[in-house]
């Protein structure tokens, strides 16, 4: 395993961060793991030198949260960087149980540590912007967690630019705790935060943890295959974003012979990619399989030239902007 530090906090964390959104009940989603499935695969993530968990409180309403939380009990908490995040509502009859208000983030993060069996978590996110809330709240809420720690960093996932920009101006100005990360939505089939956020991230000194660095599957299969596996065949957000629009199906065929080429998998192409980006701290991959952690871990031993790089991201046009809701 590789390690970084995240942003310019200088708290190490492994090159790759489990993504938790696949651990839970099956209830939820088809595709995700219930613990006893989940526990293997996120013991074999430890074993294999991994310490960043990204998890949220609407991850199988709260139970990603729980499972993780009862893993990493056996474990070294210290050892561990624990991430979750808040916003949206879990109870459709109680409007204070989402978005970003005082009230709500305080209800929001307690419910959190208390399903992660902690009382400090290392980094908690506001999962998106919330519209109907000044982010001098926002901030103020989030600065008060950290001061009874509650959390000892704070981040954001995504958001418009000018939106981050704005909240980092408003923590320097009025001296509230500032976001350290950014969650965003980044990969091959997808590279819109290339045009202002990622150069945002970077002037800044925040960490970039991108989410779906896969694309939700479309990165590590033949575009003709993905609805095959479970999740492509019943994941209908899959195809709410442009993996397919613009130069989507060559990049998807560009992996392939790369990949072949390399004799190594899709997705270790994809992920290497994203390894090669300086701007990308640690990308978070979800897995179902203790076999494609461990090929996602692999993959940091792949390595692309710059003519290697220049082929893969040489079809991508621009694509609308996918979410930001």
């Amino acid at each position: 395993m590789e390690y970084t530090t995240l942003g310019d906090t200088g708290m190490e964390v492994s090159r790759i961060c489990l993504g938790c959104m696949s651990f839970g009940s099956s209830e939820w989603r088809p595709w995700v793991k219930d613990e006893d499935e989940a526990r293997p695969i996120i013991e074999r993530a430890i074993d294999l030198g991994v310490n960043f968990f990204d998890t949220a409180n609407m991850y199988s309403e709260g139970e990603s949260e729980r499972v993780l939380g009862n893993v990493l009990a056996d474990y070294d908490r210290d050892a561990q960087v624990v991430a979750t995040k808040g916003f949206y509502a879990l109870d459709d009859d109680d409007p204070n149980s989402g978005g970003l208000s005082r009230k709500s983030i305080e209800h929001q993060l307690d419910d959190s540590l208390e399903r992660l069996g902690m009382e400090t978590v290392d980094l908690y996110q506001t999962h998106r912007w919330d519209y109907d809330t000044p982010i001098d709240e926002t901030l103020a809420a989030l600065t008060d967690a950290v001061q009874r720690n509650k959390t000892r960093y704070v981040g954001a996932s995504s958001q418009w630019a000018h939106q981050f920009a704005d909240a980092l101006h408003t923590a320097d100005r009025e001296g509230y705790e500032r976001f350290v990360s950014m969650q965003n939505h980044y990969n091959l089939a997808y590279r819109e935060e290339e045009r202002e956020m990622l150069p945002l991230c970077r002037k800044e000194g925040v960490g970039v943890v991108p989410w779906s660095p896969l694309a939700r599957g479309y990165l590590t299969r033949p575009h003709e295959e993905v609805r095959a596996t479970e999740r492509g065949s019943t994941e209908e957000y899959l195809y709410e974003h442009p993996y397919r629009e613009g130069g989507g199906p060559e990049i998807n065929e560009r992996v392939q012979e790369l990949a072949a080429e390399k004799d190594v998998e899709m997705a270790q192409i994809a992920l290497a990619w994203l390894f090669h980006k300086d701007w990308v701290d640690a990308p978070i991959v979800g897995t179902t399989s203790i076999e494609h952690l461990e090929q996602a871990v692999e993959a940091l031993d792949v390595d692309l030239s710059d003519s290697d790089i220049d082929y893969l991201e040489d079809p991508y046009e621009p694509v609308r902007v996918s979410s930001h809701e």
